[in-house]
């Protein structure tokens, strides 16, 4: 069965007036490096902001959407000890997103403990089925909400192999240049896949590995 894989970063946030932002932004996938956001806004609407026809697609049969909307989403990344979003896990780098109606701006703190225990998993290991059959049960027991490992849309099998995680130390955001207030947990969790992103704001840095059909 054919594997496609997406290595880079997602960051999840949610804000004071309940909407809650997920940013994968990919340095390397099949695609080339690209950008999303699924938003879930506080009315539980589902929508993705996707950047052409290519990941509109693919993201919306792997997830679940009310809405899909194309629009030019550009990220950009500076601080910390470099730019760019190679970089973009250190302690202090800010990243800044635009896609259609969302402007949204976020800081990247400290590793967590987590972080430090994925750091010591060789990627190479890391990124097996096997391991994300495991790392899904320790998931579940430390991070309620969290899955490493599920079923996508489309009978497609999906996995994560995380290799960093930072919380978020700051975040502000508008849509349509109305202000989405502070910085808050994904609370409730948003109802995009198998898995949503840890309860605390956070950037994760890994790979997710789709197996197509099943």
């Amino acid at each position: 069965m054919e594997r496609w894989r997406f290595t880079g970063h997602i960051a999840g946030a949610g804000t004071a007036g309940g909407t809650r932002l997920v940013l994968g932004a990919w340095d390397r996938s099949p695609h080339g490096a690209f950008a999303d956001v699924m938003v879930e806004h506080p009315d539980g609407r589902r929508e993705l902001l996707a950047p052409d026809e290519w990941v509109a697609e693919f993201v919306a049969a792997t997830y679940v959407f009310d809405a899909v909307r194309l629009v030019p989403v550009t990220v950009t990344v500076d601080g910390g000890a470099g730019d760019g979003i190679g970089t973009g896990d250190r302690p202090g780098a800010r990243w800044t997103v635009a896609a259609g109606p969302l402007r949204w701006e976020f800081t990247v703190g400290a590793r967590t403990g987590w972080g430090h225990v994925l750091r010591a998993v060789p990627p190479r290991l890391g990124r097996t089925l096997t391991v994300a059959r495991v790392s899904d049960r320790v998931a579940r027991l430390v991070m309620p909400g969290v899955r490493t490992l599920g079923t996508a849309g489309n009978d497609r099998l999906e996995w994560y192999a995380a290799r960093d995680l930072h919380r978020l130390t700051a975040s502000s955001a508008t849509w349509d240049g109305q202000d989405l207030g502070a910085l808050a947990d994904m609370d409730p969790p948003p109802r995009f896949g198998f898995s949503s992103t840890p309860r605390s704001p956070t950037l994760t840095t890994l790979t997710s590995t789709v197996r197509l059909g099943g």
